[in-house]
């Protein structure tokens, strides 16, 4: 062994031959090499040898047995064109040493002997061979791989020449262009159809190859220009040198990294919505070992539990943060998943916090459970504050008032809405505020007392109810219409109770209302709400219930008296003098239990007292020794009545018990409650009716309007009973009048027309106004009615007969009542009047029923200027009962009729006017008149003829 190293050291070396020189170089070879050497004789061992096992070099004698060295080479070179071959001959020539390398042996040696020298010769060319034989299919193996990554499909390859300029390109890039190859062979490669999309491309390639033109690589990710879209390459360069270390050539590679670029931009997205949502949302997870250490902490666990991770880690293993025994391991081997499982835990503040959390088993990394948490104590909040809420509406079901609704809200508010501090106010119509009504003890002392406040919007319980407009305020100090700077409050809500009221809530923390609280605080005062329209509605209900009662009582009550009072209307028709009417009225009022007693009295002038004339019911001696004296001021009822004119009612007889000794009389006998009526009809006084009955209040606003023209309707008959008499009576006092009055009709009509007019008598054609017929005298007829007619007192003028200077009779119909029907009411006939331009003359028969002051007093009433000229007394007979009886019997319209056609000459002879004529003047059909004047005729004849008196008849 030397020091010198051969490649032939790890070498299998095969000998083919027997000459000396062989056997020299066998020994050379062990000696000085640690190359395995085999020999073998013929050719066709060494052929065998090749075939068995690998050879790494073979060393031949050109003369073999039956053949030559050189034919061996041959055939190996048939098989195997790589085998480094030596062919050494002691007796070779040129044309040996041609046919040699004809062959392919990889060297010849001409072998001079087998002394040292030829060997190390030999033994040095040997190694040469191999080394040669090894570079040579180094090379070829290197043209194989650069061939196979020149083709590889998925890397574009391109093989530039020094300088830059495209030489060669593999398939895969020239794919990535439309343009020919052979266009762009010996172009720039930085000016090339790949890099057109932009100037910085281009600016990227072209660094690149002046990286690889300096001997160094290079790396760029560059862009293509889109085609459809834009793609991705990532270019490398590498530098190609000879064994000089000349640059012979520039290999740039680029693969595409579209879709690489593309998952890679995506994963980052993902990632950083990954890390978005676990660090926002408030779900958290925590993955830990089979020992409960920690192998991952989700970033956002400070959202539940106000830890870092950090802080969480540093706590020890996760029972310390759920507890323990949180769920069963077996179960969870079983199923794999355990869901909802409920556990309280508490948060660095010290907050208690109610968590579901699902445990899953998992294989991620080092862990295998996962937790998931979520904070779940605004929720059971909020159900247990539901829950409570539900609990209020069920109160507020039996909840009868306003007062009792907004107390249960005070004591609801802590556990519906975990605040301490509240009030209701509620709203007074009647005086424009809203008053306190509710509040807690916190409430007063944080805020101080509550005062009643107007509803005028200027404080802030005042404004949310005006303007239907919930209040929250994070810190209530900041509000501008704050009533008590002074106040604890800080966070405050202000819900108006639709018309009812405000709920007030408040905590001396700030910024304490969250979405849960506000919503809690609207569903209970919506529930409040709703509890007080219905207690608002309930009482309307009760009060219409009790109205209607009231009406149906007052109904019926009604009904009653109209019962009564039809009765007396029925009677009064049939009674003849007024102590039929009189106690009639008293029988019928005391019928039913609902009066006591009655009685109707009238005023003695001389003693000016009421003198009872008629009584009914249980009068009990009340009436007996009593004077009701007539007086305006604390007396009897009735002499209240007939001092007054007015409606006299006691409602409590027992009120002011010991001001009037009436009141105790009237009690000790029940009655307790007293309406007295005066019975008037034309300002004719007929006396005075009162009416006891044993309950207060027992003559409402309905029965005392019944009564009061019950009142009207006794004077009215009572009237009637004396015009009556007054037509039948035999004795009259008749008085006359001189007047001057301009306003008076009859007076200013004979001045204006300058004539003399005759009241010829009257009927009553409307319910507000009369017609009146008149002579007119010393003037022509037809201007006397033109002038009548331009008269506002005048409705209509009708002229009956007359149509020239001697004057005729004329039908005024009044606009008002004439002082005639006055008269009548009072009892008294108007029978004569005479105007002329200067003077009027009325004549009034007075019976002698009839207290003829009275009569002279209304006159005087009537008219501005009246003087008494005379005043006598009349027997009037026989005659007058027939005349009063004929014109009893005739109705209004009959007497109209009557007077139209006897003023008109109908009855003359011959006829002034006929039939027709007069039935035109009266409005009607002859057919009408005729029936009306035979009527008349035979009531004439029936007041002649016979005995008794005619019935009055119906008119036709």
């Amino acid at each position: 062994m030397t020091d010198t190293e051969y490649l032939l050291d790890s070498s299998q070396v095969l000998l083919v031959g027997s000459t000396t020189w062989l056997d020299a170089f066998t020994e050379t070879l062990e000696t000085r090499t640690e190359a395995s050497v085999r020999t073998v004789g013929t050719a066709r061992e060494a052929l065998d040898a090749v075939r068995r096992t690998p050879v790494d070099c073979l060393v031949t004698e050109y003369a073999l047995e039956g053949t030559t060295g050189i034919e061996l080479v041959s055939r190996l070179r048939g098989s195997d064109g790589t085998l480094p071959v030596v062919l050494g001959t002691a007796d070779g020539s040129e044309a040996v040493a041609s046919e040699a390398i004809g062959a392919g042996v990889t060297d010849y040696v001409a072998i001079a002997g087998a002394d040292d020298g030829t060997m190390d010769e030999l033994l040095e060319r040997t190694d040469r061979a191999l080394r040669s034989a090894q570079r040579t299919a180094t090379r070829r193996e290197r043209a194989r791989q650069f061939d196979a990554v020149f083709q590889d499909t998925q890397t574009a390859t391109w093989v530039l020449d020094p300088d830059g300029s495209l030489a060669r390109v593999n398939r895969t890039a020239r794919e990535m262009i439309d343009e020919g190859i052979d266009a762009v062979i010996g172009e720039s490669f930085w000016t090339l159809p790949w890099w057109a999309g932009t100037d910085a491309t281009r600016r990227d390639v072209r660094r690149l190859v002046r990286t690889a033109r300096e001997g160094r690589f290079g790396h760029a990710v560059v862009f293509q220009p889109p085609a459809e879209t834009e793609r991705v390459v990532d270019l490398s360069v590498r530098p190609v040198e000879n064994e000089r270390g000349d640059l012979v050539s520039i290999v740039v590679e680029g693969i595409d990294v579209t879709e690489q670029v593309t998952l890679e931009r995506d994963l980052r997205r993902s990632e950083e919505l990954h890390r978005v949502t676990l660090n926002n949302m408030t779900d958290t997870v925590l993955i830990t070992d089979e020992d409960g250490e920690y192998t991952y902490v989700c970033p956002n666990v400070h959202f539940i539990f106000g830890y870092t991770a950090e802080e969480i880690r540093d706590r020890g293993t996760i029972d310390a943060l759920l507890g323990e025994d949180l769920f069963d391991r077996g179960e969870l081997a079983a199923a794999g998943v355990l869901k909802n499982i409920e556990c309280t835990v508490t948060d660095k503040a010290g907050r208690e916090h109610t968590l579901l959390v699902n445990v899953r088993e998992v294989s991620i990394q080092d862990g295998t459970i996962l937790y998931s948490c979520r904070d779940i104590t605004k929720r059971k909040q909020r159900e247990e504050a539901l829950t409570s809420l539900q609990e209020t509406a069920r109160e507020f079901l039996y909840a009868e008032t306003h007062q009792e609704i907004a107390q249960h809200v005070v004591d609801d508010v802590p556990s519906v809405l975990g605040l301490d501090a509240s009030a209701v106010y509620l709203f007074d119509v009647d005086a424009n505020e809203i008053r306190p009504a509710a509040h807690s003890r916190t409430m007063t002392e944080r805020h101080g007392p509550l005062p009643t406040v107007h509803a005028d919007g200027e404080t802030l319980p005042s404004y949310s109810f005006v303007e239907d407009e919930t209040l929250v305020f994070e810190d209530v100090h900041a509000a501008d219409r704050l009533d008590n700077p002074a106040t604890d409050l800080r966070s405050a809500m202000y819900i108006p109770l639709g018309n009812h009221g405000v709920l007030v809530a408040g905590s001396a923390e700030v910024g304490v209302f969250d979405e849960v609280t506000q919503e809690l605080a609207d569903l209970l005062a919506a529930s409040a709400e709703a509890a007080l329209d219905r207690v608002a509605r309930e009482a309307r209900l009760r009060e219409q219930d009790r109205e209607l009662q009231r009406r149906n009582e007052q109904l019926t009550a009604l009904n009653r008296i109209s019962d009564t009072i039809r009765e007396i209307d029925q009677a009064m028709v049939r009674a003849e003098t007024q102590e039929e009417i009189d106690h009639t009225v008293c029988e019928r009022l005391t019928d039913t239990d609902r009066f006591e007693f009655a009685w109707i009295g009238s005023v003695d002038p001389a003693t000016d007292t009421v003198e009872p004339r008629a009584w009914a019911g249980a009068e009990q001696g009340y009436l007996d020794g009593r004077s009701v004296a007539v007086a305006a001021s604390e007396t009897e009822p009735a002499g209240r009545t007939a001092a007054t004119g007015e409606v006299t009612l006691v409602n409590n007889v027992a009120a002011g018990l010991r001001d009037a000794p009436w009141r105790s009389d009237a009690l000790t006998r029940d009655f307790l409650s007293v309406l007295s009526i005066p019975l008037v009809y034309n300002d004719l006084r007929h006396g005075v009716l009162t009416v006891y009955a044993d309950t207060k209040d027992a003559f409402d606003g309905t029965a005392r309007a019944v009564l009061s023209e019950l009142g009207e309707t006794i004077a009215s008959a009572l009237s009637a009973i004396e015009r009556k008499h007054a037509l039948l009576t035999t004795s009259m006092t008749r008085v006359e009048f001189a007047i001057e009055d301009p306003t008076f009709l009859l007076s200013r009509l004979a001045r204006t027309a300058e004539c003399t007019l005759s009241y010829e008598g009257g009927i009553q054609h409307t319910s507000d106004g009369e017609g009146v017929f008149v002579t007119v005298e010393d003037a022509d007829v037809r201007t006397v009615a033109e002038t009548a007619a331009d008269m506002a007192a005048i409705d209509d003028v009708t002229r009956i007969s007359g149509d020239g200077p001697e004057g005729g009779v004329l039908r005024l119909g009044l606009s008002g009542p004439f002082l005639a029907l006055e008269l009548a009411d009072h009892g008294a006939i108007f029978r004569e009047a005479t105007a002329d331009p200067t003077a009027t003359t009325l004549v009034v028969d007075v019976p002698e029923s009839i207290d003829a002051r009275n009569i002279t007093r209304l006159v005087r009433e009537t008219f501005s200027t009246v003087e008494l000229e005379r005043k006598r007394t009349l027997e009037l007979g026989s005659d007058r009962d027939l005349h009063s009886q004929f014109l009893a019997d005739l109705t209004e319209r009959q007497l109209e009729v009557l007077r139209t056609a006897y003023y008109s000459g109908y009855f003359e002879s011959p006829r002034e006017n006929s039939g027709e004529e007069v039935a035109k003047t009266l409005d009607i059909s002859p057919p009408a008149f005729y029936q009306h004047v035979r009527t008349v005729q035979r009531k004439l004849f029936a007041a002649l003829f016979e005995k008794r008196p005619a019935s009055r008849a119906t008119s036709s």
